[in-house]
């Protein structure tokens, strides 16, 4: 008994001996397993509170787009009023001396054409009884045109140019408008008449009647083609036809300025608003 006792002992041990590895191996692997595990934790919990940050980040920058937005929307509102105005400042500043220069030059014109006339001037008192017309309605208590339009009302018809420039200046655009049309009307070959059609087209646009502003402008390119006026018209009826949508017309009319007067002011924005140039 023994004999077969020490070789079952051998082999007990020889058994143990060779399992202990693999399972000293499966306690490695789970240890390294484990590691992972918490290095991985570490790392999404880094991450969740990265995207925490970044989350409360874009909320503050989402509210500051929203008021920005806002304010954006407010200033396209705006442009069409404002460019109006820029408008008028803009060629005042440019053109006030020629149109006085025009003006005197005119003034002469007829005074010489009185004078060499059959007819004698009118008396002084004359001038004082037109200035006293009373105000036409709806025109505000500046605008004051006479009846008729006598060579010798030059001075009166600057003073109801001044008067509906100043309404268009302050902001009153259907008052404006309706004293530059009743100018037009009034003195249709004033030196100020194309002028005076112009402003009224812009007054329009500036209420955003653009088909109305269209209308009129295209009545000055009808009566007055070689008005130096008629470059900057075409790029009023120009904005007026972007407004409306018709974005192939305004193209149109924006090359038309282009080819037909390329020195002009309005060529150089007509310019600026073609695409690709």
């Amino acid at each position: 008994m023994a004999r077969f006792a020490a070789p079952a002992a051998l082999t007990f041990l020889l058994v143990l001996q060779l399992a202990t590895p693999p399972a000293r191996a499966a306690l490695f692997d789970d240890d390294e397993a484990r590691k992972r595990i918490d290095t991985l934790r570490v790392h999404v919990d880094q991450l969740e509170r990265t995207l925490g940050q970044r989350l409360d980040e874009l909320e503050t920058k989402n509210a500051a787009v929203v008021d920005l937005f806002k304010d954006v929307e407010q200033i396209k509102a705006d442009i069409a009023k404002l460019r109006g105005q820029y408008e008028v400042l803009t060629y005042e500043l440019e053109q006030a001396q020629k149109r006085q220069r025009d003006l005197y030059l005119d003034l002469d014109s007829r005074l010489r054409k009185l004078e060499g006339g059959p007819g004698a001037p009118a008396a002084p008192g004359t001038q004082g009884a037109t200035d006293a017309t009373p105000p036409v309605a709806g025109m505000g208590p500046a605008f004051s045109p006479p009846t008729s339009g006598r060579p010798g009302d030059v001075a009166v018809e600057q003073r109801a140019y001044d008067a509906a420039l100043d309404q268009f200046k302050s902001g009153n655009y259907p008052a404006a408008t309706l004293s530059f049309q009743t100018f037009a009307r009034t003195y249709p070959r004033s030196p100020l008449a194309p002028s005076a059609m112009y402003w009224a087209g812009n007054a329009q646009y500036a209420q955003k009647d653009f088909r109305a502003a269209i209308a009129t402008q295209r009545q000055l390119l009808g009566t007055f083609p070689d008005s130096q006026k008629v470059p900057d018209a075409l790029l009023n009826i120009a904005s007026a036809q972007i407004e409306l949508g018709d974005n192939a017309g305004a193209k149109k009319t924006l090359e038309e300025i282009v080819a037909k007067y390329p020195t002009s002011e309005a060529a150089g924005k007509a310019r600026q608003r073609l695409p690709g140039r």
